[in-house]
């Protein structure tokens, strides 16, 4: 099991939701509100602040599953201009289910 963490522009939230969706299997995801700055920085002349907002999406999913969903944020996020966003495949070792008290090292 994998996470795959994304950070992607706030505007192209719905259209990566509705491509993960189509993916037979899709284990869901979280959304967080976050913001930061890459290498590409924007200087605002007045009230000077280098962050940017952007969505952080955390997809926990099986192996099997990890290149589709990758590659469909890679290609639905792409804009083509500087601070579309990255994203980040992790090892995920072990999960839990709090309902049930399941515990598995690949539990999906």
């Amino acid at each position: 099991m994998k996470e795959i963490r994304a950070y992607v522009q706030p505007h192209k939230l719905s259209q990566i939701t509705m491509a993960l969706m189509e993916i037979p299997g899709f284990p869901g995801m979280s959304i967080v509100d976050c913001e930061g700055f890459g290498r590409e920085r924007t200087e605002h002349v007045q009230d000077y602040k280098p962050f940017l907002a952007r969505k952080r999406l955390e997809i926990f999913a099986p192996d099997e599953l990890v290149e589709v969903i990758f590659e469909t944020i890679m290609r639905t996020a792409r804009s083509g201009h500087h601070g579309d966003g990255k994203v980040y495949i992790i090892e995920a070792h072990e999960g839990g289910r709090i309902s049930s008290g399941e515990r598995d090292k690949d539990l999906g």
